[in-house]
């Protein structure tokens, strides 16, 4: 049985999730059961203000906290668990898609999300085991089987917004050799505006494909995608009252293979190359003032498995190496390449201590090292007790704790101490990460309730501070944060609505290894309090409605100006006209309370997007 996603109760707001069989969409043989996770913690599943992404809206979603420059889509910086955007990585099979200048850059992924299954964030044992430098969370996406269809969609909006969309598969047997499938699969995607905000204009286009060859016991994608994004946003990493300009393009070619042996037992094996461009412009009005170019190039190869001995013993397993270099005008050019290393090693043992009880344990370790910092061995282990009842209702209660760790990028370490608008720190270590949880999952029939309490201590976490007195944007400083947390995620399935809410509260107690230190851009940017509810409602055939809302109380910060508390609405309508199954039309609205809070203090934050548009598909 090949699984194109591991599902595990430890990340657990994770586990929230509906469960599909795709070989029901698929010509693929019974011989292959291949479990695909579509997560369902926002209601909504498509961005209002530019074409979908793997990053798209999760802002919305109650397992993150995305904190954007102009839209999500544009500049993503994705936190877990209070965490910073360097603290999260993003994985495709069992690579972590890596940018070694900035963290502010691992969301740049030119790949369709109809390529992806729905993510998956993995914090605790799960992203200590499966994370490559990547301390609190991983965003985590699997290869779909590729169906025979395609769909294509035109869309407008006010702020002279205009959007432009094909995607479409083809999916074959293979003459002579029907246990065998050959699928081609192609999407391009463009979408311009004037933007929310003054200066916050946007020019994104991406061209990806793939080619999939599927058998009864093994799945092989090879992948090329192309992104260019042009964006702008005033403040967009300075306070300084100034109009900044991002300039991207992004490659990525990649190979995935997935392979069943023997029962229960399976590998994953990933290798890509990436290069990233960056043309950063300070003053759009002043460009020679200051601007900066970066050219980044990652090689990775990685492979991730599970083999049972037997209904008792498994061993989960997994490998990275990671080889990446940079060319820029702003660093000092004596720390433009690097090295990584990474092996995790995970025994599971599991148990029935009654009919219906099954209890797992697992216990492992990590391995991590770089050619040019000290390496890090970290432990992890968890115990499950799990209960699935006769009438189908399910309980599990777990206890995790689990070491992470990581070194910082080179904007951070490579650049200038002393000049420039961004400061670095020669004497930044390797970070490490302890998170100890503990969690309850409940599934009835009609409901279901995630919940976890969570205590972890971040050493030498690399933050970016600000001081009043300087004349740096921002400079990198190490810090040692305390964070303890609650998660809770619940659904409700009614006849013709869906419900979905959270509440996440965060504390935090911080000690900074440097003084004179006025505000923190990333560590201390977190919400005491925050609150999601998303709803999906189908009165008839005809109408869906799709509503996502979330407030925060957000933790005191020097820099923000405004309001520290906020509430943002995302709302579709989408419309089905009788008679045209394979056409509908969307209304969007995205902001529309028009809220001016700003995600990250000092910049300022989006304002309200309406779109309407039509898709075909066939």
């Amino acid at each position: 049985m090949i699984k194109t996603v591991h599902l595990a109760i430890p990340a657990v707001l994770c586990s929230f999730s509906t469960l599909t069989l795709a070989s029901d969409n698929t010509n693929n043989t019974d011989d292959i059961e291949q479990i695909t996770v579509r997560a369902s913690a926002t209601a909504n599943q498509l961005p209002v203000g530019t074409f979908d992404a793997p990053v798209s809206n999760l802002e919305y979603d109650p397992r993150v906290d995305l904190q954007s420059r102009n839209m999500a889509e544009a500049q993503a910086d994705v936190t877990i668990r209070g965490g910073i955007f360097e603290n999260t990585g993003f994985s495709v099979g069992s690579v972590t898609l890596f940018d070694p200048q900035s963290g502010h850059y691992f969301a740049e992924i030119p790949i369709a999300p109809q390529m992806l299954s729905g993510a998956k964030i993995f914090t605790g044992v799960d992203n200590a085991f499966n994370g490559m430098n990547s301390s609190v969370g991983t965003v985590a996406f699997g290869w779909t089987p590729i169906n025979t269809g395609g769909s294509a969609s035109l869309g407008v909006g006010n702020n002279d917004f205009n959007l432009q969309s094909v995607n479409a598969g083809i999916s074959t047997p293979l003459q002579g050799m029907n246990d065998w499938q050959l699928g081609f699969q192609g999407e391009y995607s463009h979408s311009q505006s004037d933007g929310t905000i003054e200066y916050g204009d946007h020019d994104f286009s991406r061209a990806s494909g793939r080619v999939q060859l599927t058998g009864p016991q093994s799945q092989t994608d090879i992948f090329y995608g192309s992104q260019q994004k042009f964006f702008g946003w005033p403040n967009m990493y300075t306070p300084f009252g100034v109009n900044e300009t991002e300039d991207l393009d992004t490659e990525l070619f990649l190979v995935n293979h997935q392979q069943n042996y023997a029962a229960d037992s399976s590998f994953e094996v990933s290798a890509y190359y990436r290069k990233n461009n960056d043309h950063y412009i300070y003053s759009r009005e002043n460009p020679s003032a200051f601007e900066a170019f970066h050219e980044t190039e990652v090689k990775s190869i990685g492979f991730s498995g599970r083999h049972a001995q037997n209904q008792s013993f498994a061993l989960n397993y997994s490998a990275q190496f990671i080889e990446d270099s940079i060319e820029s005008t702003t660093l000092e050019n004596n720390f433009t390449s690097r090295n990584y290393y990474k092996l995790s090693v995970l025994p599971e043992y599991q148990t029935a201590i009654a009919n219906n009880q099954l209890l797992t344990v697992r216990l492992g370790a990590t391995y991590d090292d770089t050619n040019r910092d000290d390496s890090e061995l970290s432990l992890m282990g968890d115990i499950n007790w799990n209960t699935v009842n006769s009438d189908g209702t399910e309980r599990t209660i777990y206890l995790s704790f689990a070491q992470a760790s990581q070194v910082a990028g080179y904007t951070a370490i490579g650049g200038s101490e002393s000049g420039g608008l961004f400061r670095s720190n020669y004497n930044l270590e390797r970070e490490t990460t302890q998170n100890l949880e503990f969690g309850l999952l409940l599934e009835q029939q009609t409901w279901q309730l995630n919940s976890a309490l969570f205590y972890r201590q971040d050493d030498n976490l690399t933050d970016w501070t600000y001081s009043f007195d300087s004349v740096y944007a921002r400079a990198a400083n190490p810090v040692d944060i305390d964070t303890s947390g609650i998660e809770l995620l619940a659904t409700k399935q009614f006849d013709t609505v869906e419900l979905i809410t959270s509440y996440t509260y965060l504390h935090k107690s911080e000690t900074y290894g440097a003084e004179e230190i006025d505000a923190s851009f990333y560590a201390l940017n977190f919400p005491d309090h925050r609150i999601t509810l998303g709803a999906v409602w189908t009165p008839t055939d005809m109408l869906e409605f799709r509503v996502d809302n979330e407030w925060r109380k957000q933790h005191e910060n020097a820099l923000r100006s405004g309001d520290d508390s906020a509430l943002f609405t995302h709302l579709t309508l989408k419309v089905t006209p009788t008679g045209f199954d394979n056409l509908f039309i969307t209304l969007a609205a995205d902001n529309l309370w028009g809220e001016s809070f700003e995600e990250i203090p000092g910049t300022p934050g989006r304002g309200e997007q309406y779109t309407l548009s039509a898709t075909y598909s066939w």
